[in-house]
Formats: C-alpha cells, sequence, structure tokens
C-alpha cells in the first residue's frame, strides 16, 4: 500500500443529499486541508499501520508520507506510545481511546503529542480502519515548565531569604562559644550535607565559635604549628587564604594533597566527624556518603580572608552538586559570619584597649597599717570607651592614710585623660598637705588653669591614727556623692563639708571630722552602683544605706563583695567602689551571714604573688577556716604560673564550698596549665604537682583567657617521708 496525502483507496460514508463522488472528494480534501496533524491506520491482529497522513502531520513528524509507508505504530522506535498494552486492548475492542504519544523527529527531537484515536469505517470491511488526530503539547509542556521553574526560582528565594534571616539572627550571638557551630546546622539542615567553619589566626583551627580575647601572638593548641605559605599554586585554600582567589573551590578529601600546604592540613582535619550530623540527598540523616569531595569558599574580613566555609553536598558530587543560587546563598552567609568576626573582634580590641588604659590609670589595691581596705572597679559592659571614674587610696605617713573617690564627667579618651590629670594633682597636693578642704582649694586653682573643659567630682578624705584603735576622719566633698559610713548596723550619709564642682570653686572648702570606732566602715563610691534608669538618685541612695546597715561581714572584702553583688549586677554606668573598715579586736566572736566569696585583680608582675598569698590568709581568718597553709601555697603557684606564662591582669577569686576554699585564678593565655616533672638542671617546673597533691584542680575556657580552679582541702601540709628520720 502507498501512503499518499489524496483520497483513500476504500469508501467513505456520504451523506444522503449528496452525490457519492463528491462528498468523497470534500471529506478528503477537508482532512488534507486541516491544520490538526492527522493519520489513518488499518489495524489488524499482527499490526497497526500507517495507511494516510496529512500534511500537517508531515510537517510535526518531519517525515515525508513515503517514510512512514505501513509503518507500525505500536513497535516502530520513531513512535512511542506511553501504554503500548493499553493501545492494542483498545484496538482489539473497536473502542476510542486518547494516549500520550512521544514522536522522534530526523533531526533527534522529540515532539510530545496527546493522540485522539477513533474507528471509522463500513460494517462488513475485512481490515479495521482508524483515524487519529494529534494534539502537539509542545507548547502547553514548555509553558507548564516554564511555570514551574518560576515557582521554584520563587521557593528557592524564600527559602535563602529565610535562611539569611535566621543566619543574621544567629549573628547576634556569633561570639557565643558555639555561635558558628550553630550557623553551620543550620546550613546543615537546610542545603548542604555538612558545613563546618575554620577560622585563620596564627594557623587555621575548626571554630565552634570565636576565641576574641587571645591575642594574635598565642597559636590554638588544636591549629596548625606553623604558617604556612599562602601563594603556593598548588594550594588553592592558601590561595583563598591570602585573597588571590576569590570564587569557591572544590577540594577531595579523600586526594593526596602537596605536603606543607592548607589543602594538605585541611584533607587531614576537615568533614564530618563521628558526631557531626551529615543530611544526604533525600534530606535525610545518614552516613557520609563516600564521595568526599568538598567545596571550600572563604569567609571574607574587611582587610583580609579571617577563614573558610567548607561543605559538602548532599550526596556528593563536588562543586558541580551545587546549584547557583545555593552557592549564592553560602556566599552571602560567609560575607556576614566575615563581618561579624570582624566587627566582634574589632568591638573586643578597642574594649581591651580602653579597659587596659582604664586600669592602668587606677592605682593597684596596696596593704594599708591599720585599716582593712578594699578597691573595686568595673567598666561599664554596654560602652567600649573609658571614663572618668577613679579612686586612690594612698600611705601619706606612718599613722596618715589619704582615701579619694571621684568622677570626671563622660566616657571617651578626653575624660580619661582628665582623670589621670586630676588624680595626679590630688595626689601630689595630699602629701604636702593632709587637711582635705585647702587641698581641693588648691586643686581648685589648679585645675582652672590647665583649661581641662569638663566637670569633676570627688570626695577627699584622711584618716589619722587615735589611740585605742580609733581613727579621726576628715573629708571634703566637691559636688560628689556622700560617704556611708556604718556602725552596728546603722548606716549615715556623710554630707557635710559639701561644695561645688572641682573647677568652679572660688573661695574655702570646708572639712568635717568623724571619729571613727573599731568595727566602724567606710563606703566610697560613683553614681554607677545607686543609679538607675527605673529610680531616683534619692532611691538609690535609700537602698544603698538599707543594704550597707544589712550587711555582717567583718572585712572589707565581704563587705565590698556583699554590696557589688547585690546593686551593681547590672550596672548602667563604670562603677568604683572603696571600702575601708577600722579592725575590731572582738571580730572572731561574731557570726556571719555574708557571702562567702572574694576578688581582687592583681598586676601581672611577681609582687602580685605576695599579695595574693596575704589576700588568702586574711580571707581564711575572717571566715575562720583553720590553718590556711595549703590554701596560700596554692594560691601561690597559680599565680606565680599566671603571671609567669600569662598576660594582662590576674584575677584571683575566693569561694567557701563549705568543705573546703575554692580559688580561681583567671589569665588571659588560653593554653591549659601543665602538670611536668620539672626542668633538669635548674629549679622549677614543679608547681602544678604541688597543686595536684594539696588540692582537687581542673581548668576551664573563659572569654579573657582561661581559669585555674583548685579546691583546697582544709588543714596543713602533707607530712613528707623524711619527716619520720
Amino acid at each position: 500500500m502507498v501512503v499518499n496525502s489524496h483520497a483513500p483507496e476504500w469508501p467513505l460514508a456520504t451523506p444522503s443529499d449528496a452525490p457519492a463522488g463528491v462528498a468523497a472528494e470534500l471529506l478528503a480534501e477537508a482532512l488534507r486541508a486541516t491544520l490538526v496533524p492527522t493519520a489513518l491506520l488499518t489495524a489488524s491482529a499482527e499490526a497497526v499501520r500507517v495507511a494516510w497522513v496529512n500534511d500537517a502531520l508531515v510537517a510535526a513528524s518531519g517525515y515525508a508520507p513515503n517514510r512512514v509507508a505501513a509503518l507500525d505504530v505500536l513497535t516502530d522506535r520513531r513512535v512511542r506510545p506511553a501504554d503500548v498494552p493499553a493501545a492494542r486492548a483498545a484496538f482489539a475492542a473497536g473502542v476510542p481511546f486518547a494516549q500520550r504519544v512521544v514522536l522522534r523527529r530526523p533531526d533527534g527531537a522529540y515532539v510530545q503529542c496527546m493522540a485522539h484515536v477513533s474507528p471509522v469505517g463500513v460494517a462488513g470491511l475485512g481490515v479495521g480502519a482508524w483515524v487519529v488526530a494529534l494534539q502537539d503539547l509542545t507548547s502547553q509542556l514548555t509553558e507548564h515548565a516554564e511555570h514551574t521553574a518560576v515557582v521554584e526560582a520563587e521557593r528557592r528565594e524564600r527559602r535563602s531569604v529565610t535562611l539569611i534571616a535566621r543566619v543574621s539572627d544567629l549573628l547576634m550571638d556569633v561570639d557565643e562559644p558555639q555561635g558558628l557551630r550553630e550557623i553551620a546546622s543550620l546550613l546543615t539542615a537546610e542545603v548542604v550535607g555538612w558545613a563546618g567553619f575554620y577560622l585563620h589566626d596564627r594557623g587555621l583551627w575548626a571554630a565552634d565559635g570565636l576565641d576574641p580575647r587571645r591575642p594574635g601572638g598565642a597559636p590554638r593548641p588544636d591549629a596548625q604549628s606553623r604558617r604556612l605559605p599562602t601563594s603556593g599554586p598548588r594550594d588553592p585554600v592558601g590561595r583563598l587564604l591570602g585573597g588571590r582567589l576569590d570564587d569557591a573551590v572544590e577540594l577531595d578529601l579523600a586526594a593526596a594533597q602537596p605536603d606543607g600546604t592548607y589543602a594538605e592540613w585541611l584533607a587531614t582535619h576537615a568533614g564530618p566527624g563521628p558526631g557531626d550530623a551529615v543530611v544526604g540527598r533525600d534530606g535525610r540523616r545518614a552516613v557520609g556518603p563516600p564521595d568526599r569531595r568538598v567545596v571550600v569558599l572563604p569567609v571574607p574580613g574587611r582587610r583580609r580572608t579571617l577563614g573558610l566555609l567548607v561543605v559538602q553536598p548532599r550526596g556528593g558530587g563536588g562543586l558541580a552538586a551545587l546549584d547557583a543560587s545555593t552557592v549564592q546563598v553560602l556566599e552571602l552567609v560567609a560575607r556576614r559570619v566575615g563581618l561579624s568576626i570582624d566587627n566582634v573582634r574589632l568591638y573586643d580590641r578597642e574594649h581591651r584597649l580602653a579597659e587596659t588604659l582604664q586600669r592602668a590609670m587606677l592605682p593597684e589595691q596596696g596593704e594599708v597599717d591599720g585599716v582593712d581596705v578594699w578597691t573595686y572597679y568595673s567598666p561599664s559592659a554596654d560602652d567600649a570607651q573609658v571614663g572618668g571614674d577613679w579612686y586612690d587610696v594612698q600611705q601619706i605617713g606612718p599613722d596618715t592614710v589619704g582615701v579619694v573617690v571621684g568622677d570626671v564627667v563622660g566616657h571617651d579618651v578626653e575624660a580619661a585623660a582628665a582623670m589621670g590629670q586630676l588624680r595626679s594633682v590630688v595626689r601630689s597636693y595630699s602629701v604636702d598637705i593632709t587637711t582635705p578642704g585647702p587641698v581641693l582649694e588648691r586643686v581648685d586653682q589648679l585645675f582652672g588653669s590647665l583649661r581641662i573643659p569638663r566637670a569633676a567630682s570627688l570626695v577627699l578624705s584622711t584618716l589619722d591614727r587615735e589611740p585605742e584603735g580609733r581613727w579621726s576622719l576628715r573629708y571634703a566633698r566637691a559636688g560628689h556623692l556622700p560617704v556611708l559610713h556604718v556602725r552596728d548596723g546603722h548606716a549615715t550619709q556623710l554630707r557635710d563639708a559639701g561644695g561645688p564642682l572641682i573647677g568652679f570653686g572660688s573661695g574655702e572648702r570646708a572639712t568635717a571630722q568623724v571619729l571613727l570606732e573599731p568595727g566602724d566602715v567606710l563606703v566610697y563610691y560613683t553614681d554607677g552602683l545607686v543609679e538607675r534608669r527605673d529610680r531616683s538618685l534619692r532611691d538609690g541612695l535609700t537602698v544603698l544605706e538599707t543594704v550597707a546597715a544589712g550587711i555582717t561581714a567583718r572585712d572589707a572584702p565581704g563587705i565590698g563583695e556583699d554590696l557589688v553583688s547585690r546593686l551593681a549586677d547590672h550596672p548602667e554606668d563604670d562603677v568604683a567602689v572603696v571600702v575601708v573598715r577600722v579592725p575590731d579586736p572582738d571580730d572572731h566572736l561574731r557570726g556571719t551571714t555574708s557571702p562567702r566569696r572574694r576578688r581582687w585583680t592583681l598586676p601581672s608582675e611577681p609582687a602580685s604573688i605576695a599579695r595574693a598569698r596575704h589576700a588568702v590568709v586574711r580571707t581564711c581568718e575572717a571566715w575562720d577556716v583553720a590553718d590556711p597553709s595549703n590554701a596560700e601555697l596554692v594560691v601561690s603557684e597559680l599565680v606565680a604560673n599566671a603571671v609567669l606564662h600569662g598576660w594582662g591582669h590576674v584575677a584571683l577569686q575566693l569561694h567557701d564550698t563549705g568543705d573546703g576554699l575554692r580559688i580561681e585564678v583567671e589569665d588571659s593565655n588560653p593554653t591549659p596549665p601543665v602538670t611536668t616533672d620539672g626542668h633538669p638542671g635548674r629549679v622549677g617546673g614543679f608547681g602544678m604537682q604541688i597543686v595536684e597533691r594539696l588540692s582537687d584542680w581542673g581548668w576551664r575556657q573563659s572569654r579573657g583567657g582561661k581559669v585555674v580552679w583548685a579546691k583546697v582541702r582544709p588543714g596543713a601540709l602533707p607530712r613528707s617521708a623524711y619527716d619520720d628520720d
């Protein structure tokens, strides 16, 4: 049979009112002219073959009529019905049906169609006839695919915006110990199979969080032992860290990397660990894929690359497995993390610099003969600048002590400079003139001539030793809050001898006098201790009186700690406090309910070792801790280690645990203490062995470095084996 676009060779049904020849000719012409691809088929038990096609089907399929002559539509590879068994059943039953069909054109393209098949012909014919009309689905499928792509793009965009918003929320706490781990866990849950951050600071190290207070010169113990070159052509990771590459790179952790490169270190240390979450391609937690290719992205800061974000795509596949939108999200997260790290470190450096400058301007607490003195200073937690609060305790003579506390308005370098000048002037004049009023008169004159544009207030006092354990207090105030005098559970504000702020006085300054009895307490303070936004200054002074009157501690550190713990737990300004107590011979007969905690800030110098020992002895006496020999030796070793191997100020805290004394010493070196067997050929090296023998001890990381603690067992030193000889 020859397939062509002419009239079919079998009779057609004709309308009753038209001649048969004319009707057949019209119907054949109509089938040939229609724009709907149409074909006539012959169906038998053996095959379903093409008998005739119109011009529209020729254009749609790309085949000339003679190329499809007698083509079996159910078996030929150029025609792919969706369900061949269903089509055979429909042909055998002689019922119309519709089914998806794919036509393969000569150029290799595929045309998606819907075939509408119906039986035609005259009963009694030996061959069944079928007409097929094809509906081209290409435009519909293209429109659907485009719509699906738009919907998917919008979905990815919404997911990306939501993810970035959640990352931004986490970045508010990026300085927390697990801040970076939380962001990596979020990326693992949402877009990749695994993620981890590695910071580059004197070596590359896996980072769960920041260590902002660690100076750049102190390498972490878990980081690289030496700095590696960042310009090697075979080290793409090093080139990322050196700023020579900006785009993400792929690294196969299972492949051998060049020795002495960042890529080698990352191949050894990166990737999910035994406890890390790994998400498979289906979004479920799974074992890490055998494909160990990872994608490494830089974490850029303002001036240099701060570290790396390393991710493993779900199911493996390396960089090719990440679509453009995912890479864009990861790059945006890395940039935001880098900016946040820069901000945290910059703020921390400024804050530490300001606090160090402030503390350098304040005198360290010294030993004063005849009275118990405790000093405290804390900068505002919300302010990274230096302030004007200050204090001074000065041994003027064998029987005279000078105490001053003041405040220069402002929280900037100018206020700190004014404070430093004022403190030096007051200290100098107090040596020559021990009466506070005349000292302030001289200070007024000089302060005005210095043209310092800041108002300043202060309380200046001198304590002179009297017979029978008494002391005489003389004081003068220059616009400052009154000193609090506590005696036998009653607190009184010393409001006499008031006057204008420093630099504004033009006449004589008055001096008031109070005789202090054994057990009396003086509290000097700045307004940060009592002033709050939710209460007036008058109410704050009333609260201070109430708290001070109820304190039962028998030493100045105990009184100061109690005041600070109750009044300065959330200060809104700088706080400076000086507590002076006249010792009472009957102290050991009285009970105490004061919190059993003491703390001191010591300079990083050898003299602090003796001061720490003395502080422990005094505290044990105040707490009725018998035989403090063990504690004295332990604190000596801990503070000595902090002075020798740390930097910055040394913080000493003592706690009464009920069954022993807990000593905590903090310094800025995050490197843990190590127990050694000493140093052959020279003295030393046994410090931590001594601590280990006399106490239970340990250490922990802190925001400022590390804290080494020791819980000392009460009693004398343990007996040596030689003691029995």
